[in-house]
């Protein structure tokens, strides 16, 4: 209905200025254009009007609007509500953008669980969801209490799920932008959004899962304590072809070796290193009914996580003694080993070996064992060491040695029956380590400058347990 000023308002127009009822007139006729207005008349109005008030305050608006420019916004937002918020294909994030007071007025009518319900329908442009985003950015970067009002909203949960349906990676990177905001300084539902985070991870978008990964890096941070569910779902991460997903798993593993899940998270990258027989039993009898399957083995979900566990595995243990140690408890050598047997998968042959190179450089009980599970010509063929400028009368494990490592290259040397071997092998370190201390100053490898008598010292306790082993 036209807005008609009553008997009142002609009284206070009658005291006012010229100017000011030359305003009040022009707000009153738009106001009545609007409201007389049709969809495709009320677009153009609505257009026009950002595009001239572009960059405008608060306080400009409404001197421009003599005070009453939240008489528009309420028809604008009502408008919007009834025939879908985002159907005009204007950028409607710039109507909140001005005024802390206009975005206040928007949320008391339902603006949140307005914003939060366009992301969920199906009819909604892509563009237009984005737009949404955008003013739940607005929304939440004003204060806490708009954080903990779209968490109160369900929004998390909203939220998350469009990241993992949008086609758009960089609405996605909007979403993420949104996240980011939300676990920042919210600390009464900084959880929820941690948790919802971690939903993310199983989902099928490869862009989803790579953005949930960085965020969650900063969220755990902030969060501190872990969700026992993180392992799980993080380990799973590892079985993507996409790289970059992978990379941002691992990266997040790093992490969490550091938080209270170190254990469970330690067991499991070990775990992966050995694929359960049932899969690989399933690969077999699928090869022996279509030999084709051979060529897409490297794709295998399995083998993708044996070898990302294996250069996982690499990374903490090279900067962290007591990380390795816990390793070499979890028969991480034994592991390692079957992994570098694994003829179906290069490349976790090749990366199984390359983490085995640093226990055995580092740990000569590692050495030890890890030459007599091998056998001496597949040994040389792992690590080969040769003599220095000092002559050929050295000791290995000696200054006047330097390795020569074939650990990348091995899997291409290797024949049928060196592999089974490596499969196979019964390498366990952990029964060694559990009778003595050997995880100390004189059981580092020469690689760290230790003292000679000290290895020798030690290679000879080795030997006497060896041989009591046997007895």
């Amino acid at each position: 209905m036209p807005v008609q000023p009553n008997c009142h308002l002609q009284d206070w127009l009658a005291m006012t200025s010229i100017k000011e009822q030359a305003a009040i007139s022009r707000l009153l006729s738009f106001l009545q254009e609007w409201d007389n207005a049709g969809k495709g008349l009320r677009t153009q109005i609505l257009t026009t009007f950002i595009e001239t008030n572009e960059g405008k305050t608060g306080p400009e608006l409404e001197l421009e609007f003599s005070q009453g420019a939240s008489l528009f916004l309420i028809r604008v937002t009502t408008w919007l509500r009834i025939i879908g918020f985002f159907s005009m294909e204007i950028p409607s994030s710039q109507l909140y953008d001005c005024s802390n007071r206009y975005l206040i007025e928007f949320l008391e009518i339902g603006g949140v669980l307005t914003l939060l319900e366009i992301l969920g329908l199906e009819k909604i442009k892509e563009d237009d969801k984005k737009e949404s985003i955008k003013l739940l950015q607005i929304i939440a970067n004003t204060g806490r209490k708009y954080k903990e009002l779209i968490c109160e909203s369900y929004g998390v949960r909203a939220i998350a799920e469009f990241l993992a349906k949008s086609k758009s990676e960089e609405t996605q990177e909007e979403v993420q932008v949104l996240l980011d905001t939300l676990v920042h300084g919210n600390p009464k539902y900084q959880n929820q959004v941690y948790k919802g985070l971690i939903a993310l991870l199983p989902c099928g978008s490869p862009k989803a899962q790579q953005l949930a990964l960085q965020t969650l890096k900063t969220a755990q941070s902030i969060v501190g304590a872990t969700h026992p569910s993180i392992v799980d779902c993080v380990l799973a991460v590892l079985s993507t072809v996409h790289l970059e997903v992978q990379y941002e798993a691992i990266e997040l593993i790093k992490d969490l070796i550091h938080y209270d899940v170190r254990v469970p998270l330690l067991k499991g990258l070990v775990a992966l290193l050995i694929p359960p027989v049932k899969e690989t039993s399933k690969l077999q009898a699928r090869i022996f009914s279509d030999s084709s399957i051979l060529q897409i083995t490297t794709q295998l979900p399995v083998f993708l996580q044996q070898a990302a566990a294996a250069k996982t595995i690499g990374d903490p243990a090279r900067n962290d003694l007591n990380v390795a140690e816990e390793l070499l408890r979890l028969r991480v050598i034994h592991s390692l080993m079957s992994a570098m047997g694994n003829t179906d998968h290069s490349n976790s042959q090749r990366l199984a070996s390359l983490t085995l190179e640093y226990f055995v450089q580092m740990f000569p009980l590692v050495e030890e064992h890890v030459r007599k599970s091998m056998g001496e010509e597949l040994y040389q063929l792992f690590l080969v060491t040769h003599p220095g400028a000092h002559g050929s009368g050295a000791q290995p494990g000696s200054c006047c040695f330097y390795p020569q490592s074939n650990a990348e290259i091995l899997y291409t040397k290797i024949d049928s029956i060196q592999a089974d071997i490596l499969a196979a092998n019964k390498a366990n370190v952990t029964r060694v380590l559990d009778s003595c201390d050997c995880i100390n100053n004189s059981s580092i490898s020469f690689f760290t400058g230790s003292d000679d008598s000290n290895q020798t010292g030690f290679i000879g306790d080795l030997e006497k347990i060896h041989s009591e082993s046997k007895e």
